[in-house]
């Protein structure tokens, strides 16, 4: 392998999702990252241990996840640009230091290759089970930004992505894989580093005296400083003023939650990416994601060879969920269908938004394999009867 001197692995590759997202954080500026172990999420950190230290970063194995879910976060504030993975039962004991890092506004990423569950489950066999959890799975008020690819190609490109978001807006941001997406091989092109938008942190230019670590010049982001810089900062998960320290009233803690929220929800409209196909006059439109979204396009060829009007759309971004699109999409479909590998979680989003002005119907799955694209056809057909 050979990498250019930002450490990307350019040109045209035969890779699985694991080493594609691995490659993406490379590409993003990642030079640390603290993991453990756990199926079928180790590939990542496998080749990151390999790869990063000839760029001048490393990988530390962890005893646990919560002690992994913590250190990345003390690499962050140390300068680096940083993520974990995990899976499942992993991602479960880090929702504590999610929390964490939403409210001390720490930018990094969480890789969660998702696998069959509840408990020890379905180590290596697919499921969809974890997207509720990463909105939801930390305590109090806050949101979340999660990604969902559906390719190695995505898994490059998206890693990228969710390393940008989560510079830009002071986030954690999910990155939400699944077993199949994370074991499939196919061909990933990796542009020219100079060809690689990165967002770069959003470090401080004022005063060791002017500087307050979560003062904001309007824009709802503070802006960071690192330690050892001089500057005089506390972090802490209690509810805190904008110098960082601890301030318990009602008043300070309605002022920073609603920043913590808001600075999500006023950009909703850029951060929500999906793939949209043939919608204008469908009327039926299959919502999908990951693995499944690769199932449903079978699916939906079929229906449309049988003279139906089915439309796609593909989440890209899972949170925040394009609310938006889907009330507008529900004003002049009949339907809506939307496979999971789970028994039921990003619909109740759907049903949520479409706000009864179409009907839902999920196609549930309990992981451990995918779909036959039969069983979405007969759910199409079904919504258009």
């Amino acid at each position: 392998m050979k990498a250019d001197p930002r450490g990307v692995l350019t040109g045209t590759h035969f890779m699985d999702g694991d080493h594609a997202c691995c490659e993406g954080a490379l590409a993003a500026g990642a030079r640390f990252a603290a993991g453990y172990p756990i199926t079928p999420s180790t590939e990542v950190v496998e080749r990151f241990a390999q790869r990063v230290p000839v760029v001048g970063g490393c990988f530390i194995q962890m005893e646990d996840e919560l002690a992994a879910s913590i250190a990345l976060q003390g690499g962050v504030w140390a300068g680096a640009k940083a993520f974990t993975v995990t899976s499942g039962p992993g991602f479960s004991l880090m929702m504590e230091h999610i929390g964490y890092a939403v409210m001390t506004e720490t930018p990094c990423v969480f890789v969660d290759v998702q696998r069959g569950g509840p408990s020890t489950g379905l180590p290596t066999l697919p499921a969809q089970a974890d997207m509720m959890q990463a909105r939801w799975g930390s305590h109090g008020d806050y949101e979340i930004i999660a990604l969902v690819p559906n390719s190695p190609q995505e898994c490059f490109d998206l890693t990228i992505q969710a390393f940008n978001f989560s510079e830009e807006f002071r986030v954690p941001v999910m990155f939400m894989m699944d077993e199949v997406v994370g074991h499939m091989t196919e061909k990933v092109v990796i542009p020219p580093a100079d060809q690689i938008e990165v967002t770069p942190r959003k470090h401080t230019h004022k005063s060791v005296e002017d500087y307050l670590a979560y003062g904001t010049n309007g824009d709802m982001v503070p802006e960071m400083v690192h330690a050892g810089e001089g500057y005089k900062f506390h972090v802490t998960g209690l509810t805190h003023d904008e110098r960082g320290y601890p301030n318990m009233t009602p008043k300070v803690q309605h002022k920073l939650v609603n920043r913590l929220v808001d600075k999500i929800r006023s950009a909703e409209d850029r951060i929500c990416l999906y793939e949209e196909d043939s919608t204008d006059d469908a009327d039926v439109v299959v919502v999908s994601y990951g693995i499944t979204s690769r199932v449903a396009q079978r699916a939906i060829d079929m229906a449309r060879a049988d003279g139906l009007r089915v439309g796609k759309l593909r989440l890209i971004t899972a949170w925040p969920f394009p609310a938006k699109k889907i009330k507008e999409l529900a004003t002049h479909v009949k339907a809506f269908v939307m496979p999971e590998l789970n028994l039921g979680q990003m619909v109740r989003e759907l049903e949520r938004a479409a706000g009864g002005k179409a009907k839902t119907l999920l196609v549930p799955h309990a992981g451990g394999s995918v779909h036959q694209p039969e069983e979405i056809l007969a759910a199409i057909q079904e919504a258009v009867r």
